[in-house]
């Protein structure tokens, strides 16, 4: 597939007219919650600097702060280029921790809520004909068990698996320049057994215009489709074959040993005239579950996922760049894992894009809540549904994962209306993608689920088969089946659905300041010793369809990594990968 600007903050949706705000931003903390008051948006005097988008709790940003601050304040002057005078101006946050509020020369432009989706204001009506704009934003967030936070503390002091907040910008923000009437965005959903893709355009302009998209289909620089659309109207859909003579068989499939892209190029014109041109991609794959399997492209898949928390010891949260999500995606394949269960965060968007490109297959899963309330549901929904929304369109991710471990959902066993909150997402989920998995309560106490996934840190294997040897009498909810939970909320009993042990191992090395599951090891020849045993119990269950070892790295205090924080690997590469490929 064509390559991009690895700075390029979204793949799938690529305009080369945009500008990158990230780099050193005025910031100041308001711990008095006066700025607003004292009218900081219109003369902003701030005393400190920020490196956008680091938070200011990470060295990376130049403050290295660990203290909870509630509202925080940035602002940074902009020059729009002179090619793209003239144009609407889109402003876009790929993630701002927790409610974000912009101002351009004095105006507001806009306020989202939620800390993990990207989120766009259109600036255009507030761009002066001065040489300089003056960009001021303010974000407030709180510590809140109500709001989703995934693995940020709520507390002063790191404690168990979470680990210091991460407050306000943290990811790229970005200029955007597009057409008065433009293309917002195109939706494409593979359909894997007609050998074609469903497209569904987004157009924000009137329909008097004469207006024309144009789609280019290419696989590996061969034309495969070329045809137009006129939009009469904001949505408008087509149907497309993608058969072809690219080769003899006729079609390219997505597949993790064959990771196939088509290209995508849209061509806006009006009056016959281009005025935008959009670079996107499609994997036609497919997900469905029968007689116990996941099955990708109708065919079973044995899944060998490792968890990521997706942490870095300078940057947190943030990625420190493209090559670093790289790095981490590579060490993957090199242990001999066909894919990644991405814990408790909604990943920077070039980290889907990657694993589209090296076939590895995702679990996307949403930061948690802690507390259960009215407020906890209004807020997790509607982050959520931005969450399906915005990364439906990478193949790489292959299940969605809205719960864990029953957090912000402490009392699903028995409590009806939790239940029922956790099915209104798995329907809302599949209202808006009916194409992947839904797994609602990763890790137990399942309610409605395409699969059964169970948490258990067992280090010894004789004991962990014992324990599942008999599938009726543990998916019967006959014994907790990890010495502490049931695998199924009351009410609900299993109904035929692949069954993956999504969370085990989780081996430490012999330390003084830092923990994992079970006893700590040694040697090498110890930590090799026991994973091949416990994940030789894992494949030698003939109803269990795969497992997600915890973890890819170590996260501050908690030291149960193959690799350090650095990234350092901590026994060989090919030790784990032979065990992975038994």
């Amino acid at each position: 597939m064509k390559q991009i600007d690895k700075s390029y903050p979204r793949p799938k949706f690529v305009r080369t007219n945009w500008l990158n705000l990230n780099g050193r931003w005025n910031f100041a903390w308001d711990d008095q919650n006066e700025g607003l008051a004292n009218g900081w948006h219109h003369q902003p005097s701030f005393n400190r600097q920020i490196t956008v988008p680091f938070s200011y709790e990470t060295k990376a940003s130049g403050i290295n702060e660990p203290t909870f601050h509630p509202v925080v304040w940035y602002e940074r002057s902009i020059t729009i280029p002179n090619e793209e005078k003239g144009k609407r101006v889109l402003l876009h946050f790929q993630a701002s921790d927790y409610t974000t509020t912009a101002w351009l020369n004095g105006q507001s432009v806009g306020t989202h809520h939620g800390g993990n989706t990207a989120f766009s204001f259109d600036i255009t009506a507030y761009v002066t004909d001065e040489k300089q704009q003056q960009l001021v934003v303010r974000v407030e967030d709180s510590m809140s068990t109500e709001q989703p936070r995934g693995k940020q503390r709520w507390i002063s002091e790191n404690f168990g698996c979470w680990y210091v907040q991460t407050t306000g910008i943290w990811q790229t923000v970005w200029l955007e320049f597009v057409p008065h009437h433009y293309l917002e965005n195109v939706r494409v959903t593979p359909d894997f057994d007609r050998s074609s893709v469903h497209l569904e355009y987004a157009y924000n302009g009137s329909s008097e215009r004469s207006i024309r998209i144009e789609t280019i289909i290419s696989f590996q620089g061969k034309e495969v489709r070329r045809f137009s659309i006129e939009p009469k109207q904001h949505k408008t859909t087509m149907h497309m074959s993608l058969s072809s003579s690219i080769h003899e068989w006729g079609i390219a499939h997505w597949t993790p040993e064959q990771p196939n892209l088509y290209d995508l190029t849209y061509i806006v014109t009006e009056a016959d005239q281009e005025i935008d041109r959009i670079h996107s991609y499609v994997g036609l794959r497919k997900l469905s579950i029968k007689n116990g399997q996941v099955l990708l492209n109708n065919r079973p898949i044995y899944q060998k996922l490792i968890l990521d928390q997706g942490y870095w010891e300078d940057s947190h949260l943030t990625a420190p760049s493209y090559e670093a999500l790289e790095t981490d995606i590579d060490a993957v394949k090199k242990l001999g894992y066909n894919g990644i269960r991405k814990h408790q965060k909604i990943e920077d968007e070039r980290f889907y894009h990657i694993c589209d490109q090296k076939g590895v297959l995702v679990w996307a899963e949403m930061p948690s809540t802690y507390s259960y309330s009215a407020q906890a549901v209004q807020q997790f929904s509607a982050e959520w549904y931005e969450v399906v929304n915005q990364l439906a369109h990478y193949p790489s991710i292959v299940t969605w994962v809205p719960f864990n471990e029953s957090w912000g959902i402490g009392a699903v066993f028995s409590n009806t209306k939790q239940q029922a909150f956790t099915e209104s997402i798995y329907y809302g989920t599949k209202a808006i993608d009916d194409t992947r998995p839904v797994v609602v309560n990763d890790g137990w106490e399942h309610t409605i689920s395409d699969i059964i996934t169970l948490h258990d840190y067992e280090e010894f294997a004789d004991a962990f088969l014992e324990r599942y040897e008999d599938k009726d009498m543990l998916l019967g909810n006959s014994f907790l089946h990890n010495k502490e939970k049931y695998p199924f909320a009351e009410g609900y009993v299993y109904k035929g659905q692949p069954v993956l042990i999504s969370e085990y191992g989780g081996i430490a090395f012999t330390t003084e300041d830092g923990w994992g599951y079970g006893n700590q090891v040694k040697s090498a020849e110890q930590f090799l010793e026991r994973y091949e045993a416990i994940t030789d119990a894992i494949k030698a269950l003939p109803y269990v369809t795969g497992y997600c070892y915890t973890q890819i790295t170590d996260v501050q205090q908690e030291v149960n990594g193959l690799l350090d924080e650095k990234r350092e690997p901590k026994l060989p590469f090919e030790a784990i990968k032979a065990v992975n490929d038994k």
